[in-house]
C-alpha cells in the first residue's frame, strides 16, 4: 500500500523534564504571547483575503503574504506546544515570525509556485466541512489561535497535566496523540487559508515527527524516550 505524505510539516520534541506545576501558570505567562497574537491573526485575516483575490486573478499565492502567515501559524503553534493544546515543552516560546528551527516545536510548508484559481472559491468553506466537523471534536470548536477550548484535546491535556503534577511523568501515548490532532488541526489551516491545494488527509498521524517523505518508517520519536 503506498502512503501519501502532507507538505505540512509540524513536528515537536517533548522535554525530557518537564516541571511539575508549571503548567497551573502557563495561562498567565502567555498573556503578552496572546495581545501579540491577537493582532497578527487580525493581518493574518486581512492578507488571506488580499491572497484570496490574487489567487483568483493570477494563481499565485504572493510570497510575501505567504512568508508573513506562516510565521503566524509557526508562531501560533509554539505557543500551542508551551501552552495548553499540548504542555509539551517548558522552553518560553520566541516572539518571531521565523522558522526557529531550534524550537522545540517547528511548523514547515512550501510556497506553492502555482495554485487553482477555482478551488480557491469553494476549499475554505465547502471543501472543508468534513474536517470542520472532525477539528471541532478535537477542539471544541473551529480553528482557535489560543482558547482553551471543550473538545478531545482540552481532555488530554489536562490528564497529562495531572500525571505530570502527580508523577513528573508525560503519558507517552497521550503525547502522540494530542501531537496527531494538532498536525490534523494546522493541515486544515493552511488548506482553509489557502496555503496549499493539497487536500488535508483523513488520517492523524501520532507522534513527534512525521514519517519522511522517500517512505522510510520513521519510527522513532524525536524527543520521547520509549
Amino acid at each position: 500500500m503506498t502512503t501519501t505524505f502532507s507538505s505540512t510539516r509540524l513536528e515537536a520534541r517533548l522535554d525530557g523534564e518537564l516541571n511539575r506545576g508549571l503548567w497551573l501558570v502557563k495561562w498567565l505567562l502567555l498573556i503578552p504571547h496572546l495581545i501579540v497574537l491577537t493582532l497578527l491573526w487580525l493581518a493574518f485575516t486581512v492578507l488571506t483575503v488580499v491572497a484570496f483575490f490574487a489567487i483568483l486573478f493570477t494563481g499565485r499565492y504572493p510570497r510575501p503574504i505567504f512568508e508573513f502567515n506562516l510565521g503566524v501559524l509557526r508562531w501560533t503553534w509554539r505557543v500551542w506546544f508551551y501552552g495548553y493544546f499540548a504542555l509539551g515543552t517548558d522552553r518560553y516560546p520566541p516572539f518571531s515570525l521565523g522558522a526557529e528551527p531550534d524550537c522545540p516545536a517547528t511548523l514547515d510548508l512550501p510556497c506553492p509556485e502555482r495554485l487553482s484559481r477555482g478551488l480557491v472559491l469553494v476549499k475554505w468553506w465547502l471543501l472543508a466541512l468534513p474536517h470542520y466537523l472532525v477539528t471541532a471534536f478535537f477542539f471544541g470548536g473551529p480553528f482557535v489561535v489560543w482558547r482553551f477550548g471543550g473538545g478531545l484535546v482540552t481532555v488530554l491535556v489536562l490528564i497529562a497535566g495531572v500525571a505530570l503534577l502527580f508523577t513528573g511523568r508525560y503519558p507517552r501515548g497521550i503525547f502522540d496523540l494530542v501531537l496527531g490532532m494538532n498536525r490534523w488541526m494546522f493541515r486544515v489551516g493552511v488548506y482553509t487559508a489557502l496555503m496549499t491545494d493539497e487536500y488535508p488527509p483523513f488520517r492523524m498521524d501520532l507522534g513527534a515527527t512525521e514519517a519522511p517523505e522517500d517512505g522510510a518508517d520513521g519510527q522513532q520519536k524525536a524527543g520521547v524516550e520509549p
